[in-house]
């Protein structure tokens, strides 16, 4: 066992090493991923120790990154590739819709694109317009895409590792406000399935079912509604396509009641599926309708505003109290 405590941001950095030693194929692609090591730092060192041609400073196009990395992948390689801002992957949508969630299909089977598409996103960072976006039900809605996000540095070492492994295109959401959050990673441990949920904290009375930057938020609401005599279970669903609905739904059988929580719109998001799901699946459990908490149907605010915009612990004890109140 070889324990570290290190941020969400260093966990990274360290998987794409370990991904990079291990496998020749393995290419990082992005723009100011090289010599600057990417804006949050998460590829510092990389181009250094493993040179320009494994890592690879891209023009400013995104399009003409997922699509270079989508060719490589025909190739034989495994590139992952960095979004620089959740709002900057627009350009790319196409690329990654039409060709790399297609092509497995596309070729009944015989052509696999390996590709890992990591994008930090979601708001709480006080940036300008376009660097404060969840848009993973999008992306979660297209067929051919593995969707996943970690909420820890465990999670994001482990994680972008079986994402780098799997044969399938995985679009891997990092959560920005959580970077230099620190935890302990075991770096040989034997990590668990990429796309099963897990139980992060034990409750009797309601589950609170999020991933990626609500987790905490969800652990936090958790401890406090504890003071007041409430057991609130908090699920990390850490997979957005697939969804572990076996996992939520064992969850819900035992506490009876779910709110779901994501930074994103609540309008179509990934707690709309969740609910309409849990709702089928676990109606005579339910003693109170399937809640959700997250953003506005509106534009991400300016900076200034987005503390209004973001579903904080407020908001989610106000979805706790409304559930137990039925």
């Amino acid at each position: 066992m070889a324990i570290e405590k290190m941020s969400i941001a260093k966990a990274l950095n360290e998987s794409l090493r370990k991904a990079l030693e291990q496998d020749p194929k393995v290419l990082i692609m992005g723009e100011d991923v090289g010599k600057l090591g990417g804006v949050f730092r998460i590829t510092d060192g990389l181009q250094k120790d493993f040179g320009e041609e494994r890592v690879i400073d891209t023009p400013l196009a995104e399009s003409g990154i997922v699509g270079t990395a989508i060719g490589l992948a025909l190739r034989g390689y495994r590139p992952v590739v960095e979004i620089q801002f959740d709002g900057f992957v627009f350009p790319a949508y196409d690329q990654i819709v039409t060709q790399l969630a297609k092509m497995h299909a596309r070729a009944l089977g015989k052509i696999k694109l390996p590709v890992v598409v990591r994008i930090p996103y979601g708001g709480a960072i006080g940036a300008v317009e376009h660097h404060s976006e969840s848009p993973e039900a999008l992306f979660a809605h297209v067929a051919g895409l593995k969707v996943v996000s970690p909420s820890n540095a465990s999670d994001a070492y482990w994680m972008l590792q079986q994402a780098i492994l799997s044969d399938d295109p995985v679009i891997f959401f990092e959560p920005k406000r959580r970077y230099w959050d620190k935890g302990e990673v075991d770096t040989e441990a034997i990590p668990g399935e990429l796309h099963k949920s897990r139980v992060v904290r034990e409750g009797a009375d309601l589950t609170l079912a999020a991933y990626g930057p609500m987790v905490k938020v969800c652990l936090e609401a958790a401890a406090a509604a504890a003071e007041e005599g409430k057991s609130v279970e908090v699920l990390d669903l850490r997979s957005m396509s697939p969804v572990d609905f076996d996992g939520i739904q064992a969850s819900v059988e035992r506490t009876r009641r779910l709110v779901v929580v994501h930074e994103a719109p609540v309008f179509l998001g990934v707690g709309s599926e969740i609910a309409a799901r849990i709702t089928e699946r676990c109606f005579y459990h339910l003693e109170a309708p399937v809640l959700r908490v997250g953003g506005f149907h509106a534009p991400y605010p300016p900076a200034r505003l987005e503390d209004e915009y973001l579903p904080g612990l407020d908001r989610v004890l106000d979805a706790v109290d409304r559930s137990l109140a039925y």
